[in-house]
């Protein structure tokens, strides 16, 4: 029986030059932020737009190829899960908490106007890191704690579709 999914599947544009940083390890870790849109009608039926911003981290390899090719206003898709993390402000003593997207695929995507990357294959260049051992986990990287399975999905046929 499965214990759950957590998978994430984003395509937005980077919002900074993604930061690149070596933990004592010696493991690569690179930080940037994804803008991702929608657009909607309101109750007057205007056309409205609402941006979402996501922290995104990519481990290993992965980070090395994302602070060399990717740059702010770049469009990607992302793969990966999403993470909870806390700590004590220092200042304050307060926990605070921060969510994050932990990156395990990444395809660029557009064109050379768009930033891309200029291959020849229209600017479309994926990574997906090999599997590796799992990395140790350190107090701010611990999963928060397990809560009750949600209920089962349930497939509909397409008559059952609200729309």
């Amino acid at each position: 029986m499965a214990r759950g999914l957590n998978k994430v599947m984003l395509i937005g544009n980077l919002g900074n030059d993604p930061e690149l940083r070596t933990i004592p390890s010696g493991q690569t870790v690179a930080n940037f932020t994804l803008a991702t849109s929608e657009s909607f009608k309101d109750s007057s039926g205007a056309m409205q737009e609402r941006t979402e911003w996501h922290r995104i981290v990519a481990w290993g390899r992965l980070a090395e190829i994302c602070g060399q090719y990717l740059k702010k206003g770049r469009q990607v898709y992302v793969e990966g899960r999403i993470q909870t993390r806390s700590w004590d402000d220092q200042k304050t003593g307060e926990k605070k908490y921060a969510t994050d997207i932990v990156v395990t695929d990444m395809q660029m995507l557009g064109g050379m106007r768009e930033g891309g990357s200029g291959y020849g294959d229209g600017g479309q260049q994926s990574y997906s890191p090999p599997q590796q051992p799992a990395r140790q986990q350190g107090p701010q990287d611990a999963p928060p704690p397990q809560t009750a399975p949600s209920a089962p999905m349930i497939e509909n046929d397409k008559d059952d579709l609200p729309f």
